[in-house]
């Protein structure tokens, strides 16, 4: 029989050095933790390809600690995908456009941008969460077309710019995040002149 070390009889891992503090996290901790690793790892290689183990290992954890969290792979991702939602509108708000919403879009971008793209460039790929980016784009509509129709008029010109504002803002985010964030304190100002444009292009002649 082979010697065994004392703390690993029987496959036991080796008794933890008392010397060494060891800081256990707590357990909403450890769910953000996995949810910004999931959101890193799903953002490079999709929902499909990406595996709980690429998920564990871009963690730094076992698999079996996610399964503490979370029932499967589409569980977690979609948790990913509703924290995200929440983390915009607790920084941007969800009734109103101001002249911070842009400013405070790009900050929420900028501070989790793996997580930006995968609600809004990634997740409507899957037909398992069209339901809620479906609710999502529902709502950038419905939120746009009241804050246009006082510039614009009612009609469906209104309509059209309802719809086309919120895929120009997100898509100019996106293209911002992957030029490498330039001139973060001109960005907005960037992006309001293509919004504006969308604007201008919606309101009737005599309007414009």
């Amino acid at each position: 029989m082979t010697a065994t070390e004392p703390g690993d009889r029987l496959g036991e891992p080796p008794a933890p050095d008392p010397a060494v503090p060891v800081r256990r996290m707590r357990r909403t901790e450890r769910r953000e933790q996995i949810l910004t690793a999931a959101a890193r790892a799903f953002a490079r290689t999709g929902f499909t390809a990406t595996s709980l183990d690429d998920v564990a290992a871009e963690a730094g954890i076992s698999r079996v600690i996610l399964y503490r969290h979370f029932e499967s792979k589409t569980d977690m991702y979609r948790a990913v995908l509703e924290r995200t939602c929440t983390r915009l509108t607790q920084s941007v708000g969800e009734d109103t456009f101001t002249d911070q919403s842009i400013p405070a879009l790009l900050r929420a971008a900028a501070a989790d941008p793996d997580a930006f793209r995968l609600l809004f460039r990634h997740a409507a790929r899957e037909p398992e969460f069209r339901d809620l980016t479906d609710a999502l784009s529902a709502a950038s509509t419905e939120i746009a077309h009241r804050n246009l129709v006082p510039l614009i008029g009612e009609g469906p010109w209104a309509a059209w710019a309802a719809r086309l504002v919120p895929a120009v803002t997100i898509e100019a985010v996106i293209a911002w995040l992957e030029a490498g964030q330039p001139d973060p304190g001109q960005a907005a100002a960037r992006i309001d002149q293509a919004i504006d444009g969308v604007i201008q292009a919606a309101r009737p002649p005599q309007l414009g």
